[in-house]
């Protein structure tokens, strides 16, 4: 299938796939749409209500790893100590990872960035003293932790073209893999993958979407 990599409108880049008219990041802006959906509505979201030294979470789908440089710097301005476990089935190469320019947009050393993709899978690696990464190369339907994880980033490809990775098997998956009062985060706001989120048990809300788009999800694990 082809990839190509494209500006944004915030100006960062992402990977494009014209065969299904997709990507791995919104159009209007990646880092607007991670730091919006995941770190403010998930990563932050957690923190204020919880107050917790330590935090443990899932990323599904880790592609580009736009998501886990981000965790890591604001679990450095934190001062948050980071468990970060990140999904994916197919690894972006690394010709693509070096045309993704969100060090420069970041502003943070180049290192930091390509380090999380060089290391080892299934191997846990510290990048410094706030951001542990553990990479876990499967598909989402082998994923079986069991009320391990505070947060969940569920940043698959869209239901339109993969509607497999939405359905409440899947979502029974993530809700089994959440510690009680976790939380999921995604860019999502379809009525099917909220009624399969509660399906399972979760109790969703509908909160405003990043540039481009009208609303998202996020559920939680209620005790």
């Amino acid at each position: 299938m082809e990839r190509k990599i494209i500006t944004t409108l915030d100006g960062s880049t992402t990977i494009h796939l014209p065969e299904w008219d997709e990507q791995y990041h919104s159009k209007n802006g990646a880092i607007q749409e991670a730091y919006h959906v995941f770190i403010e509505m998930g990563f932050f979201y957690f923190l204020n209500k919880f107050q917790p030294k330590e935090v443990s979470i899932l990323e599904i789908g880790f592609g580009t790893g736009l998501n886990a440089i981000i965790t890591l710097l604001e679990s450095q301005n934190k001062n948050i100590s980071t468990f970060y476990t990140g999904v994916e089935a197919y690894p972006v190469e690394d010709s693509e990872i070096n045309q993704l320019n969100y060090h420069q947009q970041l502003k943070v050393s180049e290192e930091f960035f390509l380090i999380l993709h060089s290391s080892l899978w299934e191997k846990t690696l510290k990048i410094n003293s706030n951001f542990d990464l553990l990479k876990r190369k499967m598909f989402f339907s082998e994923i079986n932790d069991k009320n391990q994880h505070d947060i969940i980033y569920f940043d698959a490809f869209g239901a339109r073209v993969q509607p497999e990775l939405w359905t409440e098997e899947v979502f029974q998956k993530m809700y089994n893999a959440l510690k009680v009062n976790g939380v999921l985060v995604t860019y999502s706001a379809k009525g099917s993958v909220r009624r399969a989120m509660q399906a399972v048990g979760f109790t969703v809300e509908r909160l405003p979407g990043p540039p481009g788009k009208r609303e998202m999800l996020r559920a939680c694990k209620v005790g």
